[in-house]
């Protein structure tokens, strides 16, 4: 039996325990652990969740420790993610039981699906993405690493993510759209053209607002 160690005790580092508690109960191969945040009393006042195990640069992985990583901005993940990696961790894949999978979905390391989240048929999701709840993928969708997609996102057939994008909730991608690598989609956006890189969007039809 492995040990789950979850990277972020914030609010999304709760809501991630529930999740993999939910996935523990549906005879997944590990125990939740604790957390690992810099902020000791992260979790001052809220009742019922494991200990804090101190901060991620200075954790010493142990046998049969996993991780989850419980962070909401693409780039402090990756940052966080790095360090567990260099010090020879492994990150499971969080699969809600709830979640719908289709025929030939291949995921990458660590890749979180949230309960009521769709993921159509012949789709490739790379490392270390969070799908959130009630996110809908068409078929053949491809999304890069370390991407993260809001609740009630929606991607159409063929679209296409590049890699540390977010996609904010409610937003549409119609089929067949390019998304650039470290790009955003604005909430409630409906992207009918391709993304450029390094470009924040917004609005119906979607339009560069930002452009690094």
């Amino acid at each position: 039996m492995k040990n789950l160690i979850i990277i972020g005790a914030r609010g999304y580092g709760r809501e991630m325990y529930n999740l993999a508690s939910d996935c523990s109960e549906n005879k997944t191969e590990w125990l939740i652990k604790g957390f690992l945040d810099d902020k000791a009393e992260a979790l001052d006042g809220y009742a019922g969740y494991p200990p804090i195990l101190g901060p991620v640069e200075t954790y010493p992985i142990q046998e049969g420790d996993v991780f989850t990583c419980a962070l909401g901005d693409v780039n402090y993940k990756h940052h966080y993610v790095s360090l567990i990696k260099k010090k020879g961790g492994y990150f499971v894949p969080i699969i809600h039981p709830k979640a719908i999978i289709s025929t030939n979905v291949v995921f990458g390391e660590g890749v979180i699906l949230c309960p009521f989240a769709a993921v159509s048929c012949d789709i490739t999701i790379g490392d270390f993405v969070t799908i959130q709840s009630f996110s809908d993928l068409g078929h053949d969708v491809s999304i890069g690493n370390y991407c993260h997609l809001n609740a009630y996102s929606f991607l159409g057939g063929f679209v296409r993510v590049g890699d540390f994008t977010t996609v904010h909730t409610g937003a549409k991608i119609i089929p067949h759209v390019k998304i650039g690598n470290n790009s955003v989609i604005g909430a409630g956006s409906v992207v009918t053209k391709n993304v450029p890189d390094n470009c924040t969007v917004f609005g119906n039809p979607a339009r560069i607002i930002y452009e690094e």
